[in-house]
C-alpha cells in the first residue's frame, strides 16, 4: 500500500513538475528525424505530445545513414527541414557539432546523469545505452565471461560479429575496444586468427547464433535478451571488462524553427518519465535511477567501457582501414 502511495505521490510530482514548466505552454510545429525504429518513435511522439498537447510535432523514420543522407540534402538546399533529431550514436552527432549545426541547450538538467554520458558542451544528449556484448548459443561448449574468452580455441570457426562497414554500433564497439583492451588491434587480430568472421549488421549476428550456424556473437543487448523471453536457445552475456554502448543521442539543429518546443522535446527525454518510457520499451535507459529491463543484469553488474566520441571521430577513417586491414574486407 505504501509502495503504491509513495508511486501515487511520484506521479502526481511528475505532473506538476511538467504543469510548471514554461515550456508546458509551447506550441506550433515540431519535425523530429529519427533511426528509432517505428513503434518506439510512435510511442516517444505519443507520450510527448501527452505532456505538450499544443505542439504539433511529427516524425521522419529511417536509419542513421539515410536519416543523415536526407538531411545534408535539405542542408544543401538551404531547406532543413528537422528541428530535433534522436538516432543511434554520438560520433555523428560529433560531428554534426564539430560542422557547428547543433544548438546547445545549456539549460538542459542533467544532474541526476554520471558524468561524461551527455556532451559537456550540451548539443547532444544520451537517452538510451544500448550495449555491445557476447551472444552464446545454449549448445556452445562453454559459456563466455570475457572478451578473450572469443580467440579461445574452443571457439574456434564460432565466432561472428556485425562489420563496422555496415554497423554503426559495431565501429564505435571496435574503437571503445581498442582504446581500452591491452593490446589495442591485437585483439581484432586474435579474432581474426580464430577464424571470426565479421560481415552485416546485428541481425544477421543473431540469426546465425539462434539458428546454431555459429555457438558465439558479438551483439547489441537488446536482441538477444527478446529472443530469449521468446523461447529461442540463446543468452547474452555483459563481459566482465566491460562494454560499449551507443546511446540514441537527441539534439537540436541550429536551424530549428521552433527553439523553445525542441528545448521541451530534449527535456522530456531526459525526464525520469522520459527514461521510464525506454524502459517501457524494453530499453536500458540512460538514468541511473531508472530500473532496468526484464532479462537484464542489476546495473551494478553492468560495467560501462570508457568512449570519448570525438577522438573517434577523428579516427573513424584510421580505424575502418585498420579493421578492412584486418579482415580484409
Amino acid at each position: 500500500m505504501l509502495k503504491s502511495i509513495t508511486r501515487a505521490f511520484g506521479a502526481a510530482v511528475a505532473l506538476a513538475v511538467f504543469a510548471a514548466h514554461p515550456a508546458a505552454a509551447q506550441e506550433g510545429k515540431l519535425v523530429l528525424y529519427t533511426s528509432q525504429p517505428n513503434t518506439d518513435a510512435q510511442q516517444t511522439i505519443d507520450a510527448f505530445k501527452a505532456r505538450f498537447p499544443k505542439v504539433d510535432i511529427t516524425f521522419v523514420r529511417d536509419g542513421t545513414t539515410k536519416i543523415m543522407a536526407k538531411l545534408r540534402a535539405e542542408m544543401a538546399a538551404g531547406s532543413p527541414q528537422a528541428d530535433v533529431l534522436l538516432i543511434a550514436d554520438s560520433v555523428t552527432m560529433e560531428g554534426l557539432k564539430k560542422e557547428g549545426l547543433l544548438a546547445a541547450h545549456a539549460s538542459a538538467d542533467v544532474s541526476a546523469y554520471p558524468a561524461g554520458i551527455h556532451d559537456a558542451d550540451k548539443t547532444w544528449f544520451a537517452t538510451k545505452l544500448i550495449t555491445t556484448g557476447i551472444v552464446h548459443h545454449a549448445k556452445a561448449p562453454f559459456v563466455p565471461t570475457a572478451w578473450a574468452d572469443l580467440t579461445k580455441p574452443e571457439a574456434k570457426g564460432q565466432v561472428t560479429m556485425p562489420s563496422p562497414l555496415v554497423s554503426g554500433a559495431a565501429l564505435i564497439h571496435a574503437a571503445t575496444l581498442v582504446g581500452t583492451l591491452p593490446g589495442g588491434w591485437d585483439y581484432y587480430k586474435a579474432l581474426k586468427a580464430n577464424g571470426a568472421l565479421a560481415a552485416g549488421a546485428n541481425g544477421a549476428v543473431l540469426k546465425a547464433v539462434a539458428s546454431g550456424e555459429k555457438m558465439y556473437g558479438v551483439i547489441v543487448d537488446f536482441m538477444p535478451i527478446r529472443e530469449k523471453a521468446k523461447g529461442a536457445p540463446v543468452a547474452f552475456v555483459f563481459p566482465s571488462e566491460g562494454v560499449s554502448a551507443v546511446s540514441e543521442p537527441v539534439a537540436i539543429l541550429k536551424s530549428t524553427k521552433n527553439a523553445d518546443a525542441a528545448k521541451a522535446f530534449v527535456d522530456f527525454l531526459l525526464s525520469k518519465e522520459g527514461q521510464e518510457l525506454a524502459l517501457k520499451q524494453g530499453y536500458l535507459a540512460a538514468h541511473p535511477q531508472v530500473d532496468v529491463p526484464a532479462g537484464f543484469p542489476a546495473r551494478s553488474a553492468i560495467k560501462l567501457m570508457a568512449f570519448d566520441a570525438a577522438k573517434a571521430l577523428a579516427e573513424t577513417d584510421a580505424n575502418t582501414k585498420t579493421f578492412t586491414d584486418i579482415f580484409g574486407q
